[in-house]
Formats: C-alpha cells, sequence, structure tokens
C-alpha cells in the first residue's frame, strides 16, 4: 500500500471515529433539543442581520449617508437590534446546553464508574478517572459552549457569505473560491495530528493529578522517611514531561491557525488588487467592492476561527474517546435478568469447592477448592495465618469478585441469580481498616441506613460506645472527620465503623478483626456490644487473636488457600498442629 493510500485509510478511519464519537454524545443532546431549536433560530436570525450589513455598507458608499432616508437609516438600526438580541439568545443557550451536557456526561460517568468491578480500580488509578471526570469533562463544557457557538455562527457566515460574494460579483468570488481547497488542507493535515497530541497531553495532566492526590494522601509517610526533597523532584519530573506534552500541542495548533491565516489573507490580498483594477476601470463601484470585502473578511474570518475551533475540536475528541472508554467500559459482576428474592432473617452460607484467583495475580490461588457450610444463625469465625486467604472470603462472600471454579450459595440460591445489590443490603461488614468520609459523624453513621433519623443514628452510636467521644468532639455529631477520617483516632474509626454496621440490622454479619484498634476498656465494651448484634444474625469473624473467638460456635482454619480443619477450640487444639502452635505463640505471651 502506497503512502498515500494509507494517509486515505487512516483519515476514514478517523472520520468514522468521530462518527462514533458524536453517536455517542447524541443521547445527551437528545433531551435539550427545544432549547437548540431557539438557539438555532437565533443563530440564523444572527447570521442574516450581520450578512446585511454589507448592504447597508454599500449603500452608505455608494448613495452617502445624507442621501439616506429615515425609512433606510431605520431599517438599518433594526438590523442592528435584531443581531444584537440574536446573539445574545444564541450565546446564552448554547452555552447552556454545554453546561447541562457537560453536567450529564459527567454524572453518567460517575454512575457507571459505580457499576464497576474492584479490579477496574486495581488496574486504573484514582487519579487518572478523578481527571477524567474533572478536566475531561470541562474541556467538553467549553467545546459545547463557546466552541461549538461560535463554529456554527462562523459555518453560517461562511455559507452566507460565500453566497453573497457570488451575487455581488462573480469574477472575484472565484478567486476567493479557488483558495478555499487550499485553506482546508492544512486543517485535515495539523488537525489530526494535533488530536493525537491533545490525548497525550490530557494524559500527562492525569498523571500529575495521580501523582499528587496519591503523595498528598500518604502525606505522614513521606515527612516521616523526610522523602521531601525527592518528591518535589519526582513531580517537578511529571509536570515538566506534561509541559512538552502540552507545547507539541500548542505548536500544532498555533501552525493550523497561522497556515489558515496566510493563505486567507494572501487571497484576500489578491482579490482586492484585482477589485481595485475593476474599481478603476468602471466595472463595478467603490459601493459594490467595499461590500465585497466585507464579505470576503466575513469569510475570512469565518474560516479562521473555524481552523482554530477545529484544534480545539480535535482536543475534545480526545476527551471524548477517555470519557467514551469509561462509560463503555463493563463490568464482571452482572446482575441476573430475572433475580431471586432473599428471605428475611438470618440466611445461610456455603461454599463448595470454591477456587479463586485475583485478576491481577491469575497464576496465585488465594482460594483452592474450598468447602464449608455456615447455618442461619451461626456464629463461624476463621482463622490462619496473614495471606491465608481470610480476607478472599469475605470478598467472595460480598461478590465484588466470582469464583473461577465452584459455587456460593446464601439461603441455597447461588449468588450468581442474586442481584449483587439486594443482596449486599443484607450484609454488615466492618474491616479492619475502616473507611470512614469526609463528611461529618452523622453522614458516616447514617451511610448505613439513608433512612435513619437522627435519634436512631444515636442510639447505634451509643451501642458502639461511640457516643462518649462524638460528645467530645467541637460540633458533636456534626463534626467533620477529615479525609479518610484522619482527625479520629483508629480505635474511634473502628466504632464509628461498628456503628454504622448496627445501624444497617444486616442479617449476615462480616466482622475483620473488628476490635483490633481498640484500648482493652473500649473491646469489652465494644466485645459485648458485639454479642448483642450477632444475635439472631449468620456472622462470620476473621481474628488473628484468638482470645476474641471463644464464643463462636465454630472454627474455620486456613492456610494457603486451603481449609485444613474445622471445629470448636478445643477440637482443633487437639487435632490441627496449626491452631495448637498458633494458640501457644498468643497464648505463652
Amino acid at each position: 500500500m502506497s503512502l498515500t493510500d494509507r494517509k486515505t485509510t487512516n483519515t476514514v478511519k478517523n472520520q468514522k471515529q468521530d462518527l462514533r464519537l458524536l453517536l455517542h454524545l447524541a443521547p445527551f443532546i437528545k433531551p435539550y433539543k427545544k432549547v437548540a431549536s431557539i438557539a438555532g433560530i437565533a443563530l440564523i436570525l444572527s447570521s442574516i442581520a450581520f450578512l446585511l450589513l454589507g448592504q447597508g455598507i454599500k449603500l452608505f458608499i455608494d448613495e452617502g449617508l445624507y442621501a439616506l432616508d429615515s425609512k433606510a437609516m431605520i431599517t438599518i438600526l433594526l438590523v442592528l437590534l435584531i443581531m444584537v438580541v440574536s446573539t445574545f439568545v444564541r450565546f446564552y443557550f448554547v452555552s447552556w446546553i454545554g453546561e447541562r451536557v457537560s453536567n450529564d456526561v459527567r454524572l453518567a460517568v460517575f454512575k457507571h464508574l459505580l457499576t464497576l468491578h474492584p479490579h477496574y480500580f486495581e488496574l486504573n488509578r484514582s487519579g487518572e478517572i478523578n481527571a477524567r471526570l474533572t478536566t475531561d469533562t470541562t474541556l467538553l463544557q467549553s467545546i459545547f459552549g463557546f466552541s461549538i457557538s461560535m463554529a456554527l455562527s462562523s459555518a453560517l457566515l461562511f455559507l452566507g457569505g460565500l453566497t453573497m460574494m457570488l451575487i455581488t460579483n462573480l469574477k472575484l468570488a472565484l478567486i476567493v473560491l479557488i483558495s478555499v481547497p487550499v485553506i482546508l488542507l492544512p486543517m485535515l493535515i495539523y488537525g489530526r495530528r494535533l488530536r493525537s497530541l491533545s490525548r497525550k497531553s490530557q494524559d500527562r495532566v492525569a498523571d500529575i493529578g495521580t501523582y499528587a492526590g496519591e503523595i498528598v494522601q500518604n502525606i505522614k509517610v513521606v515527612q516521616s522517611f523526610t522523602r521531601e526533597p525527592e518528591e518535589s523532584k519526582a513531580f517537578s519530573i511529571e509536570v515538566e514531561k506534561a509541559f512538552i506534552a502540552a507545547k507539541k500541542r500548542i505548536m500544532q495548533s498555533s501552525l493550523l491557525i497561522v497556515a489558515a491565516m496566510t493563505l486567507v489573507f494572501t487571497g484576500l490580498g489578491a482579490m482586492i488588487w484585482n477589485g481595485g483594477r475593476d474599481v478603476t476601470s468602471g466595472i463595478i463601484t467603490a459601493g459594490e467592492l467595499a461590500a465585497f470585502v466585507f464579505y470576503a473578511i466575513m469569510v475570512a474570518r469565518s474560516v479562521a476561527v473555524i481552523s482554530e475551533i477545529y484544534g480545539q475540536l480535535q482536543r475534545a475528541a480526545g476527551a471524548t474517546e477517555r470519557l467514551i472508554e469509561l462509560l463503555t467500559e463493563k463490568s464482571q459482576i452482572i446482575a441476573p435478568i430475572d433475580p431471586k428474592q432473599l428471605t428475611k432473617g438470618p440466611l445461610s452460607l456455603s461454599f463448595k469447592n470454591v477456587s479463586f484467583s485475583y485478576p491481577s495475580r491469575p497464576e496465585q490461588f488465594a482460594l483452592e477448592d474450598v468447602s464449608f457450610k455456615v447455618s442461619a444463625g451461626e456464629t463461624v469465625a476463621i482463622v490462619g495465618l496473614s495471606g491465608a486467604g481470610k480476607s478472599t472470603i469475605f470478598e467472595l462472600l460480598q461478590r465484588f469478585y466470582d469464583p473461577n471454579k465452584g459455587s456460593i450459595e446464601v439461603d441455597d440460591i447461588n449468588l450468581v441469580d442474586l442481584d449483587p445489590k439486594d443482596f449486599r443490603s443484607s450484609i454488615g461488614h466492618v474491616p479492619q481498616q475502616p473507611t470512614l468520609f469526609s463528611a461529618d459523624v452523622t453522614h458516616n453513621i447514617g451511610y448505613g441506613d439513608p433512612t435513619a433519623n437522627e435519634n436512631e443514628i444515636k442510639q447505634a452510636a451509643n451501642k458502639a460506645y461511640a457516643l462518649e467521644f462524638i460528645d467530645g468532639l467541637p460540633d458533636g455529631f456534626e463534626s467533620y472527620l477529615g479525609e479518610q477520617g484522619v482527625r479520629l483516632s483508629g480505635g474511634q474509626r473502628q466504632r464509628i465503623a461498628i456503628a454504622r454496621a448496627m445501624l444497617k440490622d444486616p442479617s449476615i454479619l462480616l466482622l475483620d478483626e473488628a476490635t483490633s484498634a481498640l484500648d482493652a476498656s473500649s473491646e469489652q465494651k465494644v466485645q459485648a456490644a458485639l454479642k448483642e448484634l450477632m444475635q439472631g444474625r449468620t456472622t462470620l469473624i476473621i481474628a488473628h487473636r484468638l482470645a476474641t473467638i471463644m464464643h463462636a460456635d465454630r472454627i474455620l482454619l486456613i492456610d494457603q488457600g486451603r481449609l485444613i480443619a474445622q471445629g470448636s477450640h478445643q477440637d482443633l487444639l487437639a487435632s490441627s498442629e496449626l491452631y495448637k502452635r498458633l494458640c501457644e505463640l498468643q497464648f505463652n505471651h
């Protein structure tokens, strides 16, 4: 294939890709077609009024200002008024659509992100996702607002100006028309390059946000290891990469504008020179030449604006690609078309020959051929060395992942036959490292049940023995906790998480070292609260401290992803060397 053929093929592919991107955005624009119609009418009126100004210029020059009657003057003023009002209406409504569409896209992307499986967020950095939600949608906002408004206006003025040029003087119009294909050529050449460079530039900006976010989030670690100079240097490298990418994009954009303007004004100069000769020869009047020059400048300006906006549209295409990638990302966890329903009250659980490896480590099994059953209302503890697969059981139970082999059943129903949202609403989870939001205490506890009132939230806090420290906060339940609850101690964060689980009132309770961050006094109180909470519920407890699970009905011993023993504390002491060794290590110190 020749170079020309390859270029043609690439151009066709790019045009098809642009069309697909527009089709993806069409549903976001459709709800506002009435507003778009008003903006379209205003656009046509402002363009017609602007074109009529050329005829006004012709009258002024050929007839003279004082020769015009009052009717002509009123007509000119009316045209000016229509142009001003319609321009305002056009600009306002097109900008309104831009704001509305960009917000709708941002909301759609965010909603879709909430449905994606956790593995997606393991592979993609949060900073880059945030950049797509903010930077890319902001770029769409400017494009759909000001840029689209200017592009449509310029396109209409280009066509109208060209038509008026043909009507005013055919010979001069042909001179301009010859230059149009030459003007469009650099737009096609530089525009494609600009799109690719814009995508790279936006990726570099996303890298900056990701790096900065990670450092800020771990600022204590950075300062503890006195790595401030190294992090500053590393960040400056990321900033420089973004600048270099932006510089290349700006260069292509500048070349595009300069090339278009040079060709436009070259053609304009040739036209004026020929027109001047025709006025001297008496072929046309000075007013006709002035009107023609007005339309020619209008066409030239329109081409220049379109070429500039074309470059911006290529940037928008890069941003749109990144957003469409998010919107078209499919979750690996899919709700069934006709989901089965769970009964109220405690639920039974069972693992049947479950094997699972994380997508990031497909060759390494986190669980291998694990089978066990938990009766409704039973309390079962899961113990084992770090990395044995205990937390993976909780991940699979919440259906953040599906097993590679085997099945997980709840109340004798396969998890894949249940709606994940409905099933997760039956689970209360208290993790070892609780996640809190930067909002106030009420929001964090109320997250367990959005319908809970203030009194119910306070009762949950009281049962979790959190009320004593909450009342001591500056604004009580309205105190903001900072990012990740940084204003609270580890034990306080743990009790907020326990209160949240209590408020949810789940059928299944998952406790992952729920008292690990508590002092002895608080632990005793929370253990009593948890014991009350576990009444009438199916409970699974992950514990490293074996003293906290003596009350469990049964203990599962996990080692290297396999269930190697199960039974009561005394049963395992007698039958399992690993369990006996774990007990000796803890109780003899």
